[in-house]
Parts: C-alpha cells; structure tokens; sequence
C-alpha cells in the first residue's frame, strides 16, 4: 500500500457557537465541542482510508480556552499517523471573536479512529508521511502516545 502525505486527510471545518450550545457563562459546552472533535476526526480518517471508521478511543483533550456566543469555532483535523487499520487523528479547535479580528486556540485533541468494512472489521489504511513541521513533531511523537494508550488500556 502506497503512502500518502498527511495534508491529503486534512479537513477543517466552521462552526458558529449560537447560545443552545452554551453554559451558565455563554461559553460553549465542553461536550459540544467533543461531538464537533469526534466529527471532524471521522471525517478526517474516512478522507484517508476511503473506508469508514469507527472511534476506538479518544485519546485526550485539551482545554486551553473557552469560546463564547458569537464566536466562530475552527476545527482543523488531519490524521498524524497509522498502524495496520487505525489512525491517529489530531484535532485542534481555534475560536475567532469576528467583531474584534481575535483569534485564540481553545482545544487539541488527539483521536484514534479505525477503519472497517461493511461487516465492521478492521481493513488496511494507507500509511502518512509528513511535509510541514508541525506534521513532522506529530508524527515523530505519535508512537510514545500509542504506547501511552497501551499502557491506559493495560490499566483498565
């Protein structure tokens, strides 16, 4: 299987945070922002593998910032590295205020997705190389963070 450049599974799309998205603080729900994350990302993994794809896990999310009504919310998923028929999906969430021309980055995430069949078993993914320097850090440090959800999942 031929290898194909981590740009190629690049998606981004654009929200916009409306008040039935929001908290007591008119800030968006984290877990709002989490069906986006895990939208995006199967997006993102179907993109690369031609297949479809299921979520094996959610690896982290970070929270660095909130986002509020009326912000525009960015979400920018590529996948960052493959094992056989699994993929690691980075998703980072940016807020922009379009009134005050003010961007900020409010979540990174990191996402395994897997591809399957009609029957839903696991199918061979293309492998990513990287082009740009943030893809290269990714995909450098992809395999400590497979090990970390290795260890996780020998935890449970």
């Amino acid at each position: 299987m031929e290898k194909v450049a981590i740009q190629h599974s690049k998606t981004i799309q654009t929200r916009l945070v409306l008040p039935p998205d929001t908290n007591h603080l008119d800030t968006i729900f984290g877990g709002k922002v989490l069906a986006y994350i895990d939208e995006v990302a199967a997006l993102t993994a179907m993109k690369h593998a031609k297949s479809a794809v299921v979520t094996a896990s959610i690896d982290s999310v970070d929270f660095l910032s909130a986002a509020k009504v009326g912000d525009s919310l960015k979400l920018e998923a590529f996948v960052t590295y493959t094992g056989t028929s699994s993929m690691e999906v980075y998703v980072k969430v940016t807020a922009h205020d379009l009134i005050k021309n003010e961007e900020r980055l409010t979540t990174e995430s990191f996402l395994t997705m897997v591809a399957v069949n009609e029957q839903g078993s696991p199918v061979p993914v293309p492998k990513v190389y990287p082009e740009n320097e943030e893809e290269k850090q990714l995909h450098r440090t992809a395999p400590s963070r497979k090990e970390n959800r290795k260890r996780r999942a020998a935890i449970r």
